[in-house]
């Protein structure tokens, strides 16, 4: 079987009352280079009944894996991922479960990397602009801009959305190798991958990674009922934000010091390798 152009992760954790199996059928019926990778995250609630229906559906064109015990959405991206890279596809991404973010945004994002060559990490960024249909709860709104301004002066980036559920990356042997350790925050994972990002190595001549960061304004992201988020989780984000940001100083090369190297994987076509895969089970 050819390897496809994208494999797109989808992490569920009971998530039985929000799936719509048609909605992902729709879309492999129309996108015939497209793979999922389903990851169950040790629900139970009835969505790894459902999840296997999807995959019945299209057997080819889906991978199913389970957590047997919850671990976050962090590491049930990351073996997402880590299964994706194994199909060798050209771009990797995930969204969430809900589809907050329909799947017919995905061929906007796959539109970025096709006109933007140099482009190799897109963000989903819910920006409320008009004829956009972006619908967010109002205390979520204001708490996301605070959170985003604090992520912003962490990072040293002018990023406006880090913790929409959406992204894609081209995959090289240096974006493969972002997945390889666990992340350490559950939930602003997100911030902590853009900031592994950062400080890849770059070559000589070669465009800063900040320039090969692209965000895509969603024209469409709805708030689904039902997200796991409770408010001692802002108050955990707050304390990963302060570890992410001292990453960031800690790796801030001295002047005329080279930035220091990250590991690499497979020079090839790139695959990070995978750790606890024996808690996983593949359908």
């Amino acid at each position: 079987m050819s390897a496809p152009r994208l494999s797109l992760v989808v992490p569920c954790y009971n998530e039985a009352s929000r799936l719509v199996p048609d909605a992902f059928q729709r879309f492999l019926a129309a996108h015939p280079d497209a793979h999922l990778v389903l990851v169950d995250d040790g629900s139970d609630d009835g969505t790894a009944a459902i999840l296997e229906g999807i995959r019945k559906a299209a057997p080819e064109a889906v991978t199913w894996l389970q957590h047997p015990l919850r671990r976050g959405k962090a590491e049930a991206v990351r073996t997402g991922i880590l299964a994706a890279l194994e199909r060798r596809a050209d771009l990797v991404g995930f969204l969430d479960a809900d589809l907050a973010t329909p799947l017919a945004i995905v061929d906007d994002f796959l539109a970025v990397f096709e006109t933007r060559p140099a482009v190799e990490f897109v963000l989903g960024s819910r920006v409320m602009l008009m004829g956009r249909d972006i619908r967010r709860r109002p205390v979520r709104h204001y708490l996301g801009r605070i959170f985003a301004t604090a992520v912003s002066l962490a990072l040293d980036l002018p990023v406006y959305d880090t913790q929409c559920g959406a992204k894609m990356l081209r995959v090289t042997a240096d974006t493969a190798a972002l997945f390889a350790a666990p992340f350490r925050s559950p939930w602003i994972f997100d911030v902590e991958l853009i900031g592994r990002y950062l400080r890849l190595p770059v070559a000589p001549g070669e465009p800063a990674r900040r320039d090969r960061l692209y965000e895509l304004v969603l024209p469409v992201w709805h708030d689904r009922p039902g997200s796991k988020l409770r408010w001692y989780d802002f108050a955990r984000a707050v304390v990963d934000l302060g570890y992410i940001w001292r990453e960031r100083v800690a790796h801030v090369p001295a002047e005329g010091e080279a930035p220091a190297s990250a590991r690499r994987v497979s020079d090839d076509h790139p695959a990070a390798p995978r750790d606890g895969a024996a808690e996983e089970s593949t359908r």
